[in-house]
């Protein structure tokens, strides 16, 4: 992918993590419930829809399909993965090492290739898609499955995701929030900040001015550059060439512009900053290290600034008062949102997902349970006479 080792390192972490979390989400959501009636008992089992097809994507090639092919084989689906085209190497790494684990031949089966490939399985007998990545490709799969309803179809998609900032004090503080919600993995997560909203006034002018000055130190390079890197490279050149067309297509006032890191391959590129602040912006997800800065006059006015979206995956508010936080929670419409955390951390202990164009209300993460298996529900009594007991009017 491209990205740091260190941001690599904790994928893995986060893979070898979602096992046990798992294991205790099948428990609790899909597991087994017993509870005693007159009669005999009332049973809730889960039971497998069969076979999952589960498409990967690129940004993190192991621990996002793992956060689907685990939840599927704990239900006792069987999985057919296709990782991105863009990180063959690591789905083959994944399955490999599943297979390693001791998941049986033909449980977990690879098939790589790109668009091509995706089609072709999803016109199979499949039972289930379990899909991270685009929004459009997300509205693809919607319309696709629209007479199928007997698949299982989850979606994690993107989002054009806000931060807002008011009330929050020390603004290079602040900006380090900012910096870590925007510019991680090189802006390459579903969950970054792509929006920031801020006060027009001398507070917000000083959060802008100190998150200029903080991406101006950030660190871009090879995974195995002298100096260990805050971002890497975008996937790919071809991705890198968009990025900044579409940032020099955008509207506003450049603070800081997207640019060719010099001396290193055209997918390296540095983090951009842009004041959009009364112009319109389309509503798009550029995933890429650039943050759109719009300055507001009233709290009021930054939700409805957040809420501008037809994403909801994340959002976040940076802010030292507590009534503002209870506020905008009971407000903002996104699957995930946080209070002075970078909005891309989410706990793998929690679902995942976003409404609106970032998902179909099937979280992922410990939510991925639900999908994976369906509920069987039964009333049993041991002999016919325990049931006849329990009719009344038909024994005398």
């Amino acid at each position: 992918t491209g990205k740091a080792l260190w941001e690599t390192k904790a994928e893995l972490g986060s893979m070898a993590a979602k096992v046990d979390a798992s294991i205790k989400a099948y428990d609790e959501r899909t597991g087994e419930l017993d509870n005693a009636m007159p009669f005999g008992r009332a049973v809730l089992r889960h039971r497998p829809h069969g076979v999952m097809a589960v498409l990967g994507p690129f940004n993190f090639p192991g621990h996002l399909p793992n956060g689907h092919i685990v939840p599927a084989l704990l239900a006792g689906d069987t999985v057919v993965f296709k990782p991105s085209e863009e990180t063959p190497l690591a789905g083959q790494l994944l399955v490999e090492a599943l297979e390693a684990a001791g998941v049986p031949a033909g449980v977990v089966n690879l098939v790589q290739g790109g668009r091509d490939t995706g089609q072709a399985l999803i016109a199979q007998e499949i039972d289930g898609l379990l899909f991270t990545g685009s929004a459009g490709a997300g509205a693809f799969f919607r319309r696709y499955f629209a007479d199928r309803p007997d698949v299982i179809l989850a979606l994690e998609l993107g989002g054009n995701n806000p931060l807002v900032v008011w009330d929050a004090g020390d603004a290079e503080a602040v900006a380090a929030l900012v910096v870590q919600s925007a510019f991680i993995t090189t802006g390459q997560r579903c969950s970054c900040a792509r929006r920031l909203i801020v006060s027009d006034d001398a507070a917000g002018q000083a959060v802008i001015e100190a998150v200029a000055a903080l991406s101006d130190r950030l660190v871009a390079g090879p995974w195995d550059g002298a100096t260990e890197p805050f971002m890497g490279s975008l996937i790919s050149d071809r991705a890198a060439t968009a990025a900044l067309a579409g940032a020099a297509a955008m509207p506003g006032k450049t603070v800081r512009a997207m640019s060719a890191v010099a001396g290193l391959s055209p997918a390296f590129v540095s983090a951009g900053l842009v004041d959009v602040t009364g112009f319109e912006i389309p509503d798009e997800e550029l995933f890429a290290p650039l943050l759109q800065v719009r300055r507001v006059g009233s709290f009021e006015d930054a939700i409805a600034a957040a809420n501008a979206t037809r994403y909801g995956l994340s959002a976040g508010l940076i802010s030292n008062e507590s009534g503002r936080w209870d506020h905008f929670l009971k407000r903002i419409r996104a699957g995930v949102v946080n209070w002075n955390r970078p909005t891309t951390g989410a706990a793998g202990t929690m679902p995942f997902g976003g409404l609106g164009a970032s998902g179909n209300h099937r979280p992922s993460a410990y939510y991925a349970a639900d999908y994976c298996a369906y509920p069987v529900a039964s009333f049993e009594a041991d002999n016919v006479l325990d049931t006849l007991s329990d009719i009344k009017g038909l024994r005398a």
